[in-house]
């Protein structure tokens, strides 16, 4: 459902926005370092794909300039959960400051691998792809006869 929405300009922030909000944001957007629009991590979420092997799951998720430090990856009972958290500061000690920023970027995605196995899951950060490799467990097939009465 955020796909719809344009790099999900206007959900950036929780509190309603005003007109002279709007038009400030805008006036940073179109005079910010991203010219032209391009999707990043402080304006969207990641990507995530999601392949069903033979016998594993493989999950990539697009994580461009993100560090293997700023990942957390969990499997809860068949729920497997990515999440980055960044925080983005300059520190420079010679200026005197009077105005100054800081980023800090959090967002995660969760996906249900219904045969998920616990143990033995890999995963390898590579040219900002994310690539989780997840065993399956072997279902045995019980086949029961019901006699009919």
């Amino acid at each position: 459902m955020t796909g719809l929405i344009p790099f999900n300009k206007g959900r950036r922030e929780l509190m309603p926005q005003t007109s002279s909000d709007s038009f400030y944001n805008m006036l940073d957007d179109f005079f910010s370092s991203d010219w032209p629009f391009r999707r990043n991590l402080s304006y969207d979420t990641f990507k995530v794909d999601v392949m069903d092997e033979e016998k594993s799951y493989v999950v990539e998720a697009e994580l461009p300039g993100v560090d293997k430090k700023d990942i957390n990856v969990q499997l809860n009972e068949g729920k497997l959960q990515i999440s980055v958290s960044r925080e983005e500061a300059k520190e420079e000690t010679d200026k005197r400051y009077i105005h100054r920023e800081r980023r800090y970027t959090s967002m995660s995605r969760s996906v249900y691998l219904e045969d998920a196995q616990d143990e033995n899951i890999s995963a390898k950060l590579e040219n900002g792809v994310l690539r989780i490799v997840v065993p399956k467990e072997e279902k045995t097939l019980h086949s029961t006869v019901v006699n009919v009465e």
